[in-house]
């Protein structure tokens, strides 16, 4: 057994009681309510940072603070910068939670707390894992930087702000983020792609009030009618999105990903039981995971107009909207689908109808090239940590924080999340699998010595 396997084994129980500590700290960062809270978990993730003899920083922002720590200066060694948050999603509804949300409790091998798996167990096994190299070792193998924020439940708006006024001080090689599920139990993912977003209103207003459907039906253009008429023409009857040039920057899907992806370990039927349905429809010619992480969507999230109570109303509404939202690979732009879709809803448009489109916010995908140094040097560490080699996937979702570090930094993102999919992030009862959380710190303190062996950008 190596000094390192020797530290982490040594260890293991105070690492779960030092989570513990944490994960008893309320910090909540939708509610001002719990703003003491949120400064009680800066200052405990920079007191834990300062210990292992780092520099660290607590930096204010216009929200939450955010923790900055970086070990002393190596020349010649390549930097890796890990990101991570401590603040947690709200705990309601409290009676749903079988022990209390902010009291961590063991059971069958797990332990529930709000923030156990979302994200504060995820990112200390990484502290965990460079205190081992500096306790056991004297020194990191690599230069390592922790920028650990108080925003992410919220939208990031401090770090964002952050990473645009001090990218000089921010740069590395890569960036190392833990804060997502393995592909199953055993299973171990490293997460290469991540899709883009861009979401849209659509409001249309006709008369100036509600009419009667009897007196004025037929006369007078309905907005209703007209947002069902323009939702429609978005998707074909062939899964196939129908704005004009929607498709022209999409990077297809190569050969090796569609192999690689066939080749996971996917049960269809289990997955649909999951969610609570018989089946499913999508874009023809791809399978369940194309579809889920690396073709674009459009998906309808809300439809608002007319007479919602009991009984009918018949009125012809003065107003309709909907609110719906793109998912993008790459190298689809969310202003170019924003351009392109406003232009076909306007020509869309009839005659007695007033239309405003809202882009609300959005961000492209972000993709990873799978032949990376520091893809592979993850996996090979992932496979001394857990027993097995790690299987590679994309992610449907969008953190628009990667693509900053990725266009900010020019780093490649490293994604290896230690969850699983049923550990409730954002629910009631949310868990961390204890073995997971000590099979990512001895895969965290074996990522530092492979990423050594990777000459420095810089």
């Amino acid at each position: 057994m190596t000094a390192i396997d020797q530290y982490l084994a040594t260890n293991a129980q105070r690492f779960e009681d030092d989570l513990c500590e944490l994960l008893r700290i309320a910090s909540i960062s939708a509610d001002p309510a719990y703003r003491d809270q949120m400064h009680r978990a800066a200052d405990w993730v920079a007191r834990r940072l300062g210990s292992l003899g780092l520099s660290v920083e607590k930096v204010e922002t216009s929200g939450h603070p955010i923790v900055f720590a970086e070990s002393p200066r190596q020349p010649g060694k390549p930097t890796a910068l890990v990101y991570g948050h401590y603040d947690v999603q709200p705990v309601v509804p409290l009676d749903l939670w079988v022990s209390p949300p902010f009291e961590p409790t063991r059971r069958d091998g797990n332990l529930y707390a709000r923030g156990a798996t979302d994200d504060k167990g995820q990112v200390l096994t990484h502290v965990f894992g460079a205190e081992a190299w500096l306790k056991a070792e004297g020194k990191l193998p690599v230069n390592l930087k922790f920028v650990i924020e108080g925003e992410e439940e919220v939208g990031s708006s401090g770090l964002e702000q952050f990473l645009a006024d001090h990218a000089d001080r921010l740069a590395c090689d890569c960036v190392v983020i833990s804060d997502g599920s393995q592909f199953g139990p055993g299973r171990p993912a490293i997460t290469y792609g991540l899709r883009g977003i861009a979401c849209f209103e659509l409001l249309l207003t006709g008369a100036a009030h509600d009419l009667h459907s009897g007196t004025f039906g037929g006369s007078v253009t309905n907005p209703l009618n007209t947002l069902a008429r323009m939702l429609a023409a978005l998707v074909d009857d062939r899964g196939r999105i129908c704005v004009p040039g929607f498709y022209d920057d999409v990077v297809p899907l190569s050969r090796r990903e569609r192999e690689q992806l066939a080749a996971l370990p996917f049960d269809e039927k289990n997955y649909f039981a999951q969610v609570g349905v018989t089946g499913a429809v999508g874009e023809e010619g791809y399978t369940t995971l194309e579809r889920r992480w690396a073709r674009p969507t459009c998906d309808l999230n809300g439809i608002w107009g007319g007479y919602q109570g009991t009984g009918a109303k018949t009125v012809l509404p003065a107003q309709a909207g909907a609110k719906f939202s793109f998912r993008l690979v790459p190298d689809q732009r969310p202003e170019n689908v924003g351009k392109a879709l406003e232009a076909m809803l306007r020509r869309m448009c009839p005659p007695g109808i007033t239309m405003k489109l809202v882009s609300q916010h959005g961000s492209p995908a972000v993709l990873v090239p799978l032949d990376s140094p520091y893809v592979q040097a993850a996996a090979r560490a992932v496979e001394h940590a857990f027993g097995r080699a790690p299987v590679f996937t994309r992610e449907g979702g969008s953190i628009p924080i990667v693509l900053a570090f990725h266009e900010r930094l020019n780093a490649d993102a490293l994604l290896i999340g230690w969850g699983q999919d049923d550990d409730n992030t954002h629910s009631p009862n949310e868990k961390f699998s204890l073995a997971d959380f000590h099979r990512g710190i001895r895969a965290s303190a074996n990522l530092w010595e492979e990423l050594s062996r990777i000459p420095a950008k810089r």
